[in-house]
């Protein structure tokens, strides 16, 4: 790829490696300590399980990325503060960091150091992960995803732009989207190869993809055609959403915009964000609605940053569910903007039309005291 980000871009792809390679490990061991009941988690404030991975992850991509761009800025999910407090689990984490390669913690506390060096909003050029997206599903041995994003600031705007996306996806199919349009996908649908998916772009440079494990000399990365651009009509729609793990989201506004445009529903079902986009860039479907229960209710950084620069790379537009851009400005979360609308760029149009009619009915339903 002729980019002047090449070096980002590769190490950003041996990091993504790496951090699966933690995650495989520590499900591993996950599952034979779910046997023994001799598990340790912790919670955080949204109720999801946090990992081993999780820390360890965020600490292998804070430390080395701290080190190969010291004037960048790093968000991540993680604190450490539950680190600090739980001496078993730090050690579990640093025991299980000695799997990666290229990045070593000089101790303990320094693992906790530079899973912190991702507490801030980040200021001009500004590193963006998700150690693991799918917590949930990632402790059932389903679908999950690794987020690494670069982004840099817009030239003379004050938000910021999209411009390395890098996504480890250990449990997907590398080959998804050859097949033709007809594959549905959900959290169970996991590669039996063990091989899994990386895929990945620099902006205005398309989007590529091939095998996360076990890479022969002979695979060349695939690179994704533009197929949303092909999308002319709503009869080309495909479905992306979460319904089986619906937590957030209105089920009612899903469902209903799908039947308005006459869309199989639900689909793709996908509880983590990343693998959704994936989905999308991948081909396998084409159109995510995501209306949030609740107004004040905002998006996270991590979950969206970057993954979205994928379906863009393939002809896909992204605004939220009022019909504006998506702004990644300064901060952890999307606050500046409710929900999400992905499709094709032709038929956006069509389809917001029909979210937002969507919602109307759903308020004046409420108005009317009826249930939603």
């Amino acid at each position: 790829m002729d980019s002047l980000l090449c070096h980002e871009l590769t190490l950003a792809l041996g990091l993504a490696r790496q951090a699966a390679l933690i995650s495989r490990t520590v499900l591993s061991e996950f599952f034979l300590a779910q046997q023994k009941s001799e598990v340790d988690s912790v919670t955080k404030s949204d109720f999801s399980p946090v990992t081993v991975a999780d820390f360890a992850i965020q600490a292998l991509l804070a430390g080395t990325l701290s080190e190969a761009f010291p004037d960048d800025g790093l968000v991540g999910e993680e604190s450490a503060d539950e680190l600090r407090g739980n001496p078993r689990l730090l050690q579990q984490v640093a025991a299980v960091l000695k799997v990666a390669q290229g990045w070593e913690a000089r101790d303990e506390n320094h693992v906790c150091d530079v899973i912190d060096l991702c507490k801030g909003e980040g200021k001009g050029r500004t590193w963006v992960f998700d150690p693991i997206d799918g917590t949930k599903t990632f402790l059932k041995g389903k679908q999950y995803a690794i987020n690494i994003a670069l982004l840099a600031k817009r030239e003379g705007r004050g938000s910021r732009e999209e411009i390395v996306s890098v996504v480890a996806c250990p449990l997907l199919d590398w080959t998804l989207g050859t097949g033709g349009g007809g594959e549905v996908i959900n959290d169970a649908s996991v590669d039996k190869t063990g091989r899994g998916a990386v895929i990945y772009c620099v902006k205005g440079h398309g989007v590529f993809v091939e095998p996360l494990f076990d890479k022969t000399e002979e695979e060349k990365p695939r690179q994704i055609p533009r197929h949303a651009e092909q999308v002319k009509t709503v009869e080309g729609l495909k479905s992306v959403t979460c319904w089986q793990s619906l937590d957030s989201g209105v089920d009612t506004v899903h469902e209903n915009v799908a039947e308005k445009l006459g869309m199989d529903f639900p689909g793709n079902d996908l509880l983590g964000w990343v693998n959704r986009w994936v989905c999308l860039a991948l081909g396998v479907g084409n159109t995510t609605v995501w209306v949030y229960k609740k107004r004040d209710r905002k998006a996270k950084i991590w979950d969206h940053a970057g993954a979205m620069l994928l379906f863009k790379e393939v002809g896909g537009k992204i605004t939220d569910v009022d019909g504006k851009d998506i702004v990644l400005a300064e901060g952890r979360l999307l606050d500046q903007n409710f929900g999400f609308l992905a499709a094709p760029e032709a038929v956006h149009g069509i389809v917001l039309e029909a979210v937002q009619g969507a919602m109307r009915e759903k308020e004046e339903t409420r108005a009317g005291g009826g249930s939603i």
